[in-house]
């Protein structure tokens, strides 16, 4: 099962089960296996900050680098002592990254991955286990330092420093936050349970429900150069014209859960399935 995806400059890299990463040259109609990937674990997201480097998140805290596109992968990380999975990584440039998972794990890289230090959190976030939050996702808001988390209870988290300090936003939703992006003119949007949208148009400070039009909970929001995408469970995809707070629903007739997607060179949306299958978004 595919439950990450990213662009590596024009190929097409997704992570998921048993450590298997997969790869495509020809805008995901066929994919190959990596030719080494250290690790057995389920990874659960991926990241490149150019054709070249890039770096894996997943279960048993594992991080794993690419210097070569993907075709072979290294452990800088991994932690069997505790069950907290990593859900998510964002650099943003090749020495600077975070990543974040269970119980409000949030770690902290300035060489590369090479060295990942734990990164306290504002006050409320939990002070032990019983109240700590999940951490579902970390994106970056801008061409510099800007980061984005989004967890549960209806939290953000903001960062304008590569993850040195943090902030906290409330959006007014009580639920789980599993994902957030920025469309091409710098709006940020974080989704969720039951279909929940939400838009901030000053880097964090305030947010507004979006009309989602599905109850449908959304895994991945995704942005290309037109806008941003969402997908889900039931096979739903929701897509957003940039600059609006409305999505247009589009539900695939498999019903299939939606894990990932990714838009390829000519930026058209790739979508993955729970079963792995991957499927072109509709013109």
């Amino acid at each position: 099962m595919v439950l990450g995806a990213a662009r590596a400059g024009t190929r097409i890299v997704t992570v998921g089960e048993h450590g298997i990463v997969m790869l495509s040259d020809d805008d995901g109609r066929t994919f190959r296996q990596a030719r080494d990937v250290r690790t057995r674990a389920t990874l659960n997201d991926v990241t490149f900050v150019n054709a070249r480097e890039g770096w894996a998140v997943g279960h048993a805290g594992v991080i794993l680098h690419t210097i070569d596109g993907g075709e072979t992968w290294m452990r800088q990380r991994a932690d069997t002592t505790t069950d907290q999975p990593l859900f998510s990584i964002a650099f943003t440039d090749a020495r600077h990254g975070v990543a974040v998972g269970l119980w409000s794990l949030a770690l902290r890289s300035d060489d590369g991955g090479a060295h990942w230090t734990a990164v306290p959190l504002p006050a409320g976030s939990g002070k032990n286990n019983k109240d700590r939050l999940n951490l579902y996702s970390v994106t970056r808001t801008d061409s510099q330092s800007g980061l984005l988390v989004t967890a549960e209870q209806g939290v953000v988290f903001m960062s304008s420093d590569a993850g040195k300090s943090w902030r906290r936003a409330d959006t007014g939703y009580a639920g789980s936050l599993w994902t957030g992006s920025v469309s091409p003119a710098g709006t940020l949007y974080v989704a969720g349970l039951r279909g929940r949208v939400y838009q901030s148009r000053d880097s964090g400070a305030s947010w507004q429900q979006c009309s989602s039009q599905t109850q449908s909970s959304i895994a991945r929001l995704v942005a290309g150069e037109s806008g941003i995408i969402g997908v889900g469970l039931d096979g739903t995809e929701i897509v957003l014209s940039d600059g609006t707070c409305r999505f247009d629903v589009k539900r695939w007739p498999s019903r299939s859960t939606f894990t990932a997607a990714v838009y390829d060179r000519n930026g058209k949306a790739i979508l993955f399935s729970k079963d792995g299958v991957l499927e072109s978004s509709p013109d």
